[in-house]
C-alpha cells in the first residue's frame, strides 16, 4: 500500500497507483484524465455519463464502470482493490459507496485536495484565492479574477465556477493565481490538516444562510462545511460583518501565523477593514496609515452608472478588493479591474424593456438569500418562484417581501411548500401555476401569464430561490429559456434587449 502523504507533487509516485474516481461529470473525467497522465491504474464508476464523456474516458485508458446496481458497483470497486477514491461533488455523505470506502478504510479525496497536490505540474505552483458563501461566490470569483488580470497577471477562475482545478494546474503556461470558487459541497470532504489541506493566500465567506440542508443534514453541518475555507490561509482571512456567523469562523480558524482577519461591510470601516464612508467605498487595511485614515477606492455614483450599486454587489465588490489588495494589486489596478468588469449573464439580466414592463433573468438565484436580494431591488414585482428547494424553507422570504408582489408565478416540482407559504403568509397575492409536467413549455407558458399581468412601472422577476435540475439542465438552460421566451412573446427592438454571453454551468 502506497504511503498517501508521500504524494504531495505532480513528481511524486503516481505510477500504477490504484485509483477509483466515483463520477463522470466534469470533475470526475478531470481527475480520471488526470490520473491516467500520472500513470496511476484508474477505475470511474458512475451511474451514468455523457456518450461524449464515455468516449474520452475510454481514450485516455481508465476502466469504466457504468450503471448497474449498488452492488454492482461496489463489486467492481472491491475488485479493483483502490488505495483511494476520488469522490466528485454532491455525493450524499451517507452514500452506499462512500460507506463502503469508509467500511473498507479506503481514504477519499476530493479533487480539490488532488488539485493542491499536484499543483507543481508548471513549476511554482500558483497562490490560490479561496471563495465561498451561500451567494456571491461566481461574482466574487470572476471579479476577483478580473481585477488581478487587469494588473497584468495571470490568474484563473476556477473549481465550482465551472472549470476544474485539475485542468488548471495543468495549464501549459501555469498561473499566478488561481481563484477558486468553492461550493458546500467541496468543502465538506477537504481535510483541514496535512497533505491535502489547501493553503491558502487569501480566503473569504461571503456570507451565510440556509442552503443545501437535505444534503449537510442540519445548519450547522452546513455552516461547518463553509468554515473549512479558512483553514491554513496565509495573509487574509476575509469576513462579512454584517454575518456574525463568518466572523466567528475567521476567529476559530486554525491559520497560518501572521495571517490578517479583514473585514468588509456596507458601514464604515474600521482599521483593518473594507466598508463605506458616506458615498465612498474604501479600504483602512493594506495602507500605511490606516489606523487614521481611509483610502477611496469607488464612489457609489460611478458604481450606480455601471449597475454594479446594489447591496449585494456592493458586499461582492468589497469582499473582491479585499482578497486582490490581500494579493498585493495596488489601488489604481484594482479601480481599473473593477471599472472594466461585467457582471455574468442569468444575474440580474436585463432582458428587455417594453411597453414600461422590465423583464429581468436573476436564474442564478437558486437560493432564499440571492432571491431576497434579487426582490429587494424591485417594486412592484411580478415574481417567478419554484425548482428544487432544497431543504430550505421558503415561509419568510415570502412574508419579507410580500407589499413588493403584485402576482406570483409557481414553476418546479417543490410548488406544495410554496402554494402554502403563499396561502399562509400572503393570501391576497395572486398566485399562478404552471404545469410541472410540460417541462417543453414552462417559460413560454410563464411569459404568457406575465405578460397578461404586468403594466407600465412593473417588474417581472425571474428569481425562483430554488436550483433548477428538476426541469432543466442547469440555472444558465432555466435563464435562457425565460429570455428566448420573452424575446419570442414580448418583442421589441435591438435597442430594448440585452443579449448576454452564455454562462458556464455551475453547482447550484
Amino acid at each position: 500500500m502506497r504511503d498517501l502523504d508521500t504524494l504531495t507533487s505532480w513528481n511524486s509516485e503516481w505510477s500504477d497507483l490504484k485509483v477509483a474516481v466515483l463520477g463522470l461529470g466534469a470533475t470526475g473525467f478531470s481527475a480520471a484524465d488526470t490520473l491516467t497522465e500520472l500513470k496511476a491504474d484508474v477505475l470511474v464508476v458512475a451511474d451514468s455519463a455523457s456518450e461524449n464523456r464515455v468516449e474520452m474516458a475510454q481514450v485516455i485508458g481508465a476502466t469504466l464502470a457504468l450503471g448497474g446496481t449498488a452492488e454492482e458497483q461496489i463489486s467492481a470497486l472491491s475488485a479493483h482493490m483502490p488505495e483511494v477514491v476520488i469522490v466528485s461533488p454532491g455525493y450524499p455523505v451517507d452514500y452506499i459507496l462512500l460507506e463502503w470506502c469508509r467500511s473498507a478504510g479506503v481514504p477519499m479525496w476530493t479533487e480539490i485536495e488532488l488539485a493542491w497536490r499536484l499543483r507543481d505540474k508548471t513549476g511554482t505552483p500558483a497562490e490560490w484565492i479561496a471563495i465561498t458563501g451561500t451567494n456571491g461566490k461566481t461574482t466574487t470569483t470572476q471579479l476577483t479574477a478580473h481585477i488581478l488580470t487587469t494588473a497584468g497577471l495571470r490568474a484563473g477562475a476556477v473549481g465550482n465556477i465551472g472549470i476544474p482545478v485539475l485542468d488548471a494546474i495543468r495549464y501549459p503556461d501555469g498561473f499566478d493565481f488561481l481563484v477558486v470558487e468553492l461550493s458546500s459541497f467541496q468543502l465538506h470532504g477537504m481535510p483541514r490538516h496535512g497533505a491535502g489541506a489547501i493553503s491558502p493566500l487569501a480566503s473569504v465567506c461571503l456570507n451565510l444562510a440556509d442552503d443545501h440542508l437535505d444534503w449537510h443534514g442540519s445548519r450547522d453541518a452546513y455552516a461547518q462545511a463553509k468554515a473549512t475555507v479558512y483553514a491554513n490561509t496565509k495573509v487574509a482571512a476575509v469576513y462579512n460583518r454584517a454575518v456574525q456567523a463568518t466572523q466567528s469562523m475567521v476567529e476559530e480558524a486554525d491559520v497560518v501565523e501572521g495571517c490578517r482577519a479583514i473585514g468588509f461591510g456596507l458601514d464604515t470601516p474600521g482599521p483593518s477593514d473594507f466598508g463605506i464612508v458616506s458615498d465612498l467605498l474604501a479600504e483602512r487595511a493594506f495602507h500605511d496609515d490606516r489606523h487614521n485614515a481611509a483610502v477611496e477606492l469607488f464612489t457609489l455614483d460611478e458604481l450606480r452608472q455601471r449597475n454594479l450599486a446594489a447591496p449585494h454587489m456592493l458586499a461582492n465588490i468589497l469582499a473582491a478588493s479585499a482578497l486582490t489588495r490581500a494579493a498585493g494589486i495596488s489601488v489604481e489596478a484594482l479601480r481599473a479591474g473593477v471599472a472594466s468588469f461585467e457582471v455574468d449573464a442569468h444575474r440580474n439580466q436585463l432582458v428587455l424593456e417594453s411597453g414600461g414592463v422590465t423583464w429581468v433573468n436573476d436564474s442564478k438565484a437558486t437560493n432564499i438569500h440571492a432571491a431576497s436580494a434579487s426582490l429587494s431591488a424591485v417594486d412592484p414585482v411580478v415574481w417567478i418562484v419554484g425548482g428544487l428547494l432544497k431543504g430550505v424553507d421558503v415561509a419568510p422570504l415570502i412574508q419579507q417581501h410580500a407589499k413588493r408582489l403584485k402576482a406570483a408565478i409557481v414553476i418546479g416540482t417543490d410548488r406544495l411548500a410554496i402554494l402554502a407559504a403563499f396561502e399562509r403568509h400572503a393570501p391576497q397575492i395572486p398566485v399562478f401555476e404552471v404545469d410541472p409536467t410540460d417541462t417543453e413549455h414552462v417559460m413560454p407558458r410563464v411569459v404568457e401569464i406575465a405578460h397578461g399581468i404586468a403594466i407600465e412601472g412593473d417588474t417581472v422577476l425571474l428569481a425562483p430561490a430554488a436550483a433548477s435540475m428538476d426541469q432543466f439542465t442547469s440555472y444558465s438552460d432555466r435563464g435562457e429559456q425565460f429570455a428566448a421566451a420573452v424575446r419570442e412573446r414580448v418583442g421589441g427592438s435591438d435597442d430594448d434587449t440585452t443579449d448576454a454571453p452564455t454562462a458556464t454551468p455551475t453547482a447550484e
